[in-house]
């Protein structure tokens, strides 16, 4: 995608947003290798036609390597932006299947609980967005193909 190649012009703050997500996932993918593995299982949706067990060690592989890529690649940080808001995209059904299937887990113990934290789904995907630049070269791209 043309307008992705340069890394584009962030501020500090979007700097210091990136790695504090970049940070957040991987902790995130270590504890779902380690100590929340169980609680990310609950979150699989039983259609996935994989073990729940495979499922949450793949991903919390991939959430290890796009939490380092945020911190140490920024070259390329709006490219690994748009992958990580594509990822948040992804695992979305897990949050909505954990809702509707009331699945306790990460302390969500109400089905009010987990309602509430689908509408945090959306944040994170901006959030990688925003902090990245990939919003700025996302706009920038589809203003300049007009």
């Amino acid at each position: 995608m043309k307008g992705l190649e340069a890394a584009p012009q962030t501020t500090k703050s979007q700097a210091i947003s990136r790695i504090v997500l970049g940070l957040m996932l991987l902790i995130a993918g270590v504890s779902h290798l380690t100590t929340a593995r169980q609680s990310f299982q609950a979150q699989v949706p039983p259609w996935v036609p994989l073990s729940p067990d495979l499922v949450v060690l793949l991903s919390g592989g991939v959430e290890i390597v796009l939490g380092l890529s945020l911190v140490a690649l920024y070259r390329h940080k709006a490219w690994i932006g748009l992958v990580v808001a594509l990822f948040f995209i992804a695992i979305f059904p897990g949050n909505i299947a954990q809702y509707t299937e009331h699945r306790p887990a990460f302390g969500l113990t109400t089905d009010t609980a987990r309602l509430i934290r689908l509408f945090f789904q959306p944040v994170l995907v901006a959030w990688a967005l925003w902090s990245t630049g990939a919003w700025t070269a996302l706009r920038h791209r589809s203003s300049s193909s007009d």
